[in-house]
């Protein structure tokens, strides 16, 4: 038996990124972190720890905070994908995006895009959402940089005063 490099059959995926429909031959094991990043331009998602930990490759799922990282490209069919990118509308940026903003609530920015996603995800199921719901959702994400109290301030301040971030 050759134990050279193994070719897969490549196979279809269709799916939405961003509201906008993908249709891709894919390797049936290539990831979606990869998919995103190298074969659809998606800087925004980013590669850390390849093993679910860190939180800075979260992607919505249909909504659900994903690590991109650890999820085949190929589960992605017939779903609707959300990176950081989706978020703007244009140049209008997203009220999490603005509360980070204004509460300079990011340093090197690295963990900023899966932050402001799992934060995403949690407002579509929380209307007002207490300080522990927020760690909670939060636990899967890492920071290397700010220790948390300015991410925290950014996101309370939103859910109590979102007209500040319209």
């Amino acid at each position: 038996m050759n134990h050279t490099e193994h070719e897969f059959p490549m196979m279809r995926v269709d799916f939405k990124v961003n509201g906008e429909s993908a249709s891709l031959n894919i390797e049936p094991c290539e990831m979606l972190i990869d998919v995103l990043r190298e074969r659809l331009d998606l800087k925004g998602t980013k590669r850390s720890c390849d093993v679910q930990v860190c939180g800075a490759c979260t992607v919505l799922v249909d909504g659900n905070p994903t690590s991109s990282c650890t999820t085949l490209c190929a589960d992605a069919q017939d779903r609707e994908v959300t990176t950081i990118e989706g978020l703007a509308q244009g140049k209008q940026l997203d009220p999490i995006q603005r509360a980070f903003i204004a509460h300079g609530a990011l340093q090197c920015g690295f963990c900023t895009p899966g932050m402001i996603l799992a934060v995403k995800a949690m407002l579509a199921r929380h209307d007002k959402p207490s300080e522990d719901t927020v760690r909670h959702y939060l636990r899967g994400n890492i920071c290397r940089c700010t220790g948390y109290v300015k991410i925290l301030e950014a996101i309370m301040d939103l859910i109590h005063h979102p007209s500040d971030y319209q």
